[in-house]
């Protein structure tokens, strides 16, 4: 079994490897400098007198497929649809005179629903927003945190531009998918590789 498992890894290796749109990971525009630190990422910024930070993980970032039957549409040679990775990720704002980090948490609504069609020009929605000490790495619960379900429209578009100002904007969130996304795919192949070597030791 082991043998069959191991040659069907290597056949999956192949083919993942041929649709690979990305050798190395797509660059964000905007001066963002990435580091990769196994499923996790993050994108840094420094504008005058602040520090922008995007962390997003890519585990469980490709939303469950509908199981709507794309069989029927499918050529027998066509590729599976593409994998899309659309993570959660968490904008931090530092300044450097205060001690305190605006945190906004970001999700891709899933269906883009939005408020009754007034809200399709932004790819990406703000959840929550709250201020953290600077540099402390463990998260208070015991600090105030704005969910924006029930928040004044007026309060959330100024959230929006100011994250805009920042650089994160609907360009970011559409290169930030492809980003994810080559991450997401880099690391699968890797994982079969992984795989495959564990699978054939004895």
């Amino acid at each position: 079994g082991d043998k069959a498992f191991a040659q069907f890894l290597t056949d999956e290796i192949k083919e993942e490897k041929k649709i690979q749109k990305h050798k190395s990971l797509p660059k964000v525009s905007g001066g963002w400098e990435l580091e990769v630190h196994g499923t996790e990422a993050k994108l840094v910024r420094k504008i005058a007198g602040e520090k922008i930070t995007v962390t997003f993980n890519i585990n469980n970032s490709i939303p469950p497929s509908d199981g709507e039957d794309t069989q029927e549409e499918q050529k027998p040679d066509e590729q599976e649809p593409e994998l899309t990775s659309t993570p959660n990720f968490v904008v931090e704002v530092i300044k450097d005179d205060t001690k305190q980090t605006l945190v906004l948490d970001c999700h891709y609504p899933e269906d883009e629903i939005g408020h009754e069609g007034e809200e399709e020009s932004d790819i990406f929605t703000i959840r929550e927003v709250s201020f953290q000490p600077t540099g402390e790495s463990e998260w208070k619960d015991t600090n105030y945190t704005l969910n924006t379900d029930s928040l004044d429209w007026a309060l959330y578009d100024h959230l929006m531009d100011f994250l805009a100002d920042r650089g994160v904007d609907n360009t970011f969130a559409d290169e930030l998918i492809e980003l994810s996304t080559a991450l997401e795919h880099q690391e699968y192949i890797k994982f079969l590789e992984d795989l495959k070597s564990f699978v054939k030791c004895q």
